[in-house]
């Protein structure tokens, strides 16, 4: 894209709003830091958490759209690696939860040393394994977002068709390997908050939904941009509706295991399980629940049912705003109870974290988007007009 783009200029203009916005917050994020340190730490971790998440899902449908292929992905693969290229600068931004382990996780302080449940997982719950662990994670993903990146800018230039048999046997092993690494960073960062508790379906749960506000937010994106060219000339309502179909199976799939985890829990009703849930609909966490199985589930489901609404650029916008909103709601319900001990607390720097994190995300990732070209410039699956373009 050139700078006289106008796709390029309004993605500029993003960028620069969301560059402000987040210096606005990491203002707003520092004043909360030199008042109460602790809150400060808490409140960063769940929105570090959820827009790592989204470089995370975004790696994930790469990798899922290089394997199985498809045209549904060509459309929003640029947006994709973009969200992968993000990853380098969280690991930078996680830097300040390393640095205070024991502020905020129970089994790193010195008390932890008289409780012998937590000490019977010392092998593995200690701060250097879990700073290696973090540091290993990382570099994998570092792996696979550069090879796919280099791959992808590659066939840009050369249109070699065999890099796409090279990206599909490189990513088929690597969505194991990502689901794996993914699933146990989740399983560090969170559900180690409680170390008394633990679920097996944890780490797999928290990973869909990422996966979900990825696309979510892919899509959004994807619909926004194909106003102008390049992606005007191929975007159809048929991508639409393939986009919309994944959308409502991850949703789907976060619901089922979500469901699995409470129903397997809550019949068990064993002492060192229930208190997971007791923490979460209790004093006022309750009503949080509920808007999660209203709008996180009920509503989009019903949503996305209907053939019309997926193949309709602005509601099918619609749809994907809220579950962008809602994830953030649900990464909340499910991090800070891990604090409170059963009653709903909403302090403003859980407002003013999500906007210091998110604008510098967001800035970032527009500076990436508009770096590279918004369609594969020369893989033979995007060749060809459509019949059909999509109507706003």
């Amino acid at each position: 894209m050139t700078a006289a783009d106008p796709v390029t200029t309004q993605i500029g203009q993003w960028q620069r709003r969301a560059l402000l916005a987040g210096i606005a917050g990491v203002l707003l994020a520092i004043t909360g830091f030199v008042l109460d340190r602790e809150q400060f730490l808490r409140s960063y971790l769940y929105a570090y958490v959820y827009w790592t998440g989204m470089s995370l899902g975004c790696m994930g449908i790469l990798l899922l759209h290089h394997v199985v292929g498809g045209k549904w992905g060509m459309v929003i693969r640029r947006m994709c690696e973009a969200g992968t290229r993000m990853l380098p600068y969280m690991f930078l931004l996680l830097i300040p939860v390393l640095l205070s382990i024991p502020t905020l996780y129970v089994w790193a302080r010195p008390e932890a040393l008289n409780d012998a449940n937590i000490q019977t997982k010392a092998a593995y719950l200690n701060v250097p394994f879990f700073i290696g662990r973090t540091v290993f994670y990382f570099a994998i993903w570092f792996l696979y977002s550069h090879r796919l990146n280099k791959w992808s800018a590659e066939q840009d230039r050369t249109g070699d068709e065999q890099l796409i048999g090279k990206m599909r046997s490189f990513s088929a092993p690597g969505l194991v390997v990502f689901v794996m690494t993914a699933t146990f960073a989740f399983i560090d960062w969170i559900m180690s908050l409680e170390p008394h508790w633990f679920s097996t379906i944890y780490g797999a749960m928290f990973l869909i939904g990422e996966v979900l506000e990825s696309f979510a937010f892919v899509i959004a994106l994807a619909i926004v941009l194909a106003r102008w060219s390049p992606l005007k000339e191929y975007m159809t309502p048929q991508h639409l509706h393939d986009l919309g179909n994944l959308m409502f199976a991850f949703m789907v799939l976060w619901a089922y295991l979500s469901f699995s985890q409470f129903i397997i829990i809550w019949a068990g009703n064993l002492p060192e399980e229930i208190p997971w849930y007791l923490r979460r609909l209790n004093g006022g966490w309750g009503w949080v629940a509920l808007t999660l199985v209203i709008f996180h589930f009920a509503t989009p489901f019903v949503l996305l049912l209907m053939r019309g609404i997926k193949r309709h650029t602005d509601r099918l916008f619609r749809v994907c705003m809220l579950m962008i909103a809602i994830r953030l709601v649900d990464v909340y319900w499910v991090v800070e109870p891990s604090f409170y001990n059963r009653q709903l607390k909403v302090h403003w720097m859980d407002f003013a974290t999500p906007l210091a994190v998110g604008g510098l995300w967001l800035a970032g990732y527009f500076w990436q988007l508009k770096s590279r070209p918004l369609v594969p410039l020369r893989d033979p699956r995007l060749q060809g007009a459509p019949r059909e373009t999509v109507a706003f």
